[in-house]
């Protein structure tokens, strides 16, 4: 019997230059919104280097405990993309030229231009089915519950949208946002009590400056709409009496 949390995915980010800091990602947030949106909710993120080790241990992991893993990045033409190799190594299978990712690469390059570096994005491990590519052909991969993506977020994203209909979904998180201009010293007494009252609604608070004003923004997310407002009338209720003026934010 399968000990993964269903309905639930984590993403790990690949690649040292995301560490670095040379690069900023932007994939982290697109996939957690698509996951929303098909009743797949994200519980972990992770970002490791071009390292074998440290990407197969990261996968082992995650693999073990969510119902999905996307990875994104290191499956480019150039030596340190490792990312099929890794995985490869993390299934304990080998890494080889899948038949028809390499098929259809040859395929899209004139005579001649087809070079080793290219045929490197051909290689998955070996019982991988591919992701479709409709912006430059290279596929992306799935390895049973990991799917492994380009770290490209215009690429990323239609490999997205290939491996969504594959999944199974729950409910999806719907949230709320309340804005108010106090400090969170004001309310974190009484929010903590309507967090005991709405147990299987999630309740956090993120400060922000604004204008030159200090707040905060109080975020309920659940799959219930009614349980969902009821708590969120609540805060609401609550800011008032203690001399908020509460107001509706764009929820995240």
């Amino acid at each position: 019997m399968s000990t993964r949390e269903p309905h639930t995915a984590a993403i790990l980010l690949i690649g040292d230059e995301i560490l670095s800091g040379r690069t900023q990602d932007a994939n982290l947030a697109h996939i957690s919104r698509k996951l929303n949106e098909v009743g797949v909710q994200v519980r972990e993120a992770r970002v490791v280097p071009d390292i074998e080790a440290e990407i197969v241990a990261a996968l082992d992991a995650l693999r073990a405990r969510y119902a999905y893993v996307f990875t994104t990045g290191g499956i480019g033409p150039t030596h340190d993309d490792i990312t099929a190799d890794s995985v490869a190594a993390a299934f304990g299978v080998a890494c080889d030229y899948h038949p028809e990712a390499y098929a259809m690469m040859e395929a899209t390059y004139p005579p001649g231009e087809f070079t080793e570096a290219r045929k490197r994005m051909a290689r998955t491990p070996v019982g991988a089915s591919l992701i479709p590519n409709p912006v430059s052909k290279a596929p992306g991969f799935r390895m049973e519950n990991v799917f492994v993506m380009a770290g490209i977020p215009r690429v990323m994203h239609v490999m997205l949208e290939g491996a969504l209909p594959l999944l199974e979904g729950g409910a999806r998180m719907l949230s709320r946002s309340i804005g108010v201009y106090l400090p969170e010293g004001r309310f974190g007494t009484a929010l903590a009590a309507l967090q005991s009252r709405f147990a299987d609604v999630a309740i956090g608070s993120y400060p922000f400056a604004r204008d030159g004003k200090y707040g905060a923004s109080l975020v309920l997310r659940s799959p219930h709409p009614p349980r969902l407002d009821e708590a969120a009338e609540a805060v609401r209720v609550m800011l008032i009496g203690i001399g908020g003026e509460p107001f509706d934010e764009e929820s995240p």
